[in-house]
């Protein structure tokens, strides 16, 4: 699908567009089960014209580890402690959320 629609994971999603791309899913620091954090972001695509940093809700226990993403994703966001949050892929209009809009 990607290339000939318009991709959005979020959360679980999200996590899938990292690996399918390969890049690798670990366990998280820690699990954060329905709790809020501050979210810092590069204001570009579905992150434009909102605020910065701005709080989510998150409930995963798995994230996409940083140093594994390969060239055609970037980092769209992220937490204060540095955890991807975003990704995009640099051709596609693919994206993902780790977090809960």
């Amino acid at each position: 699908m990607a290339g000939k629609v318009s991709i959005l994971g979020v959360c679980l999603g999200h996590q899938v567009i990292g690996q399918v791309f390969g890049g690798e899913i670990v366990r998280a620091p820690f699990p954060v089960h329905g709790k809020t954090s501050s979210i810092r972001h590069d204001g570009k695509t579905i992150f434009r014209e909102v605020e910065n940093p701005f709080t989510a809700t998150r409930y995963h226990s798995l994230s996409v580890r940083r140093e594994s993403l390969p060239p055609v994703l970037e980092i769209s966001a992220w937490t204060e402690d540095g955890l991807v949050m975003g990704i995009r892929h640099r051709e596609l209009v693919v994206e993902g959320v780790q977090f809960h809009p």
